[in-house]
């Protein structure tokens, strides 16, 4: 028996994944946030968005969800999750030389209600800290 999510279920979850980064990123600049990165790849993990918010290089996971069956879609970010992001995010920080700027994590949480024309939108910012044994 093959316990693999089918074909048209994890392509449908891209889909919606991809139309969730496509509505943060209009979002984000809306906000006046200049767009450095997205899906910044390092082996085979990756984050979403790559910001900048003046002095602030912003790491931006992007969750979509459309319902709340499973919880909220920020709740869906993990301790491991956040481990694989600031790898990542220390990884761009020294390939990059952007020691003098500050940074933080971001989470763009887009719930999209079926019986809604426009999906809910909330932007956390700091949404966690980085703990100082996570490095790269």
């Amino acid at each position: 028996m093959d316990l693999r999510p089918s074909t048209a279920r994890v392509s449908r979850r891209l889909e919606i994944g991809s139309r969730g980064e496509a509505i943060a990123i209009s979002f984000l600049k809306k906000n006046s946030l200049h767009i450095l990165a997205q899906n910044y790849r390092f082996g085979r993990r990756e984050i979403d968005i790559i910001a900048q918010d003046k002095d602030t290089i912003c790491f931006i996971e992007v969750k979509t969800r459309t319902s709340q069956e499973y919880g909220l879609p920020q709740e869906a970010i993990t301790a491991k999750k956040r481990r694989r992001l600031t790898t990542l995010a220390l990884n761009y920080i020294k390939r990059y030389a952007l020691d003098n700027y500050n940074f933080r994590f971001d989470v763009v949480s887009i719930l999209w209600d079926k019986s809604k024309k426009e999906p809910a939108i909330e932007y956390i910012k700091d949404a966690f800290a980085v703990d100082e044994r996570w490095s790269v």
